[in-house]
């Protein structure tokens, strides 16, 4: 379990990201975080992360408390952050270095399988289109198996059609992996399609306003849900 207590960061310039956010996360949920500008989303992620120290508070996980970037935690930014000198293969293969060269690539091509990428191990980076990238990113941060992975808006950039398709490999990957999962998101669409629940927040400072599970199987085919919600709003249209 992810267990988050009263949280809070002030930055050196004074100002107040994030004030006594408590929230605990059960193992393989998925729990979606919303909110304006300003709501210390992303800053949550980070301390999390280990990449910053909270002001006040602690986080731990398993019962053991996070202090500094941890093995069991990865992060996926908004921009993919790959290395432009590696391959695609070793890009995913990165976190894999404490692995034995069979199992490492074993692991890569499995992930790349998934991702929609087989074939993409020798490419570089440079090569890849920007949903490509992204997938790259998706396919590194989940492929060491963490128990908590971050995602900082990772499909925001992308086209429509692009984030759709990896809403969907993010969904399958979640299934085969059973990871749990913290996703910032200003998509209402997304977040519901995605998680178990979602967390409303609201700034100056950043807390936590309402709480709001979302009732639904996992498993879902986010696709043919958009699909037979268009085809509906056809005939509904027709109608008028």
């Amino acid at each position: 379990m992810l267990e988050i207590s009263h949280l809070g960061k002030i930055y050196p310039n004074g100002a107040h990201a994030l004030e006594d956010f408590t929230l605990q996360v059960g193992e393989g949920e998925v729990v979606a975080i919303i909110g304006g500008s300003g709501c210390g989303k992303s800053t949550l992620l980070r301390l999390v992360a280990g990449l910053e120290p909270p002001t006040r508070g602690e986080i731990r996980l398993g019962g053991r408390r996070l202090v500094e970037p941890d093995e069991r935690v990865n992060i996926v930014f908004q921009e993919p952050r790959l290395f432009p000198w590696l391959s695609v293969a070793d890009n995913i293969a990165f976190g894999l270095r404490h692995l034995d060269k069979g199992e490492r690539s074993a692991r890569v091509e499995a992930v790349l399988s998934r991702i929609g990428l087989s074939g993409y191990g020798g490419r570089w980076i440079r090569e890849l289109s920007g949903g490509q990238a992204q997938r790259v990113a998706l396919a590194r941060g989940l492929v060491t198996r963490p128990s908590v992975l971050l995602l900082d808006e990772p499909f925001s950039a992308l086209d429509a059609m692009t984030r759709t398709d990896l809403q969907d490999h993010l969904s399958d990957l979640w299934y085969e992996n059973g990871s749990t999962m913290l996703l910032v998101t200003h998509d209402i669409e997304e977040a519901a399609a995605l998680a178990d629940r979602i967390i409303v927040m609201r700034p100056w400072p950043g807390r936590i306003l309402e709480v709001v599970p979302v009732d639904l199987p996992r498993r879902r085919d986010l696709l043919l849900e958009r699909s037979l919600d268009r085809t509906d709003d056809k005939h509904l249209a027709a109608r008028r």
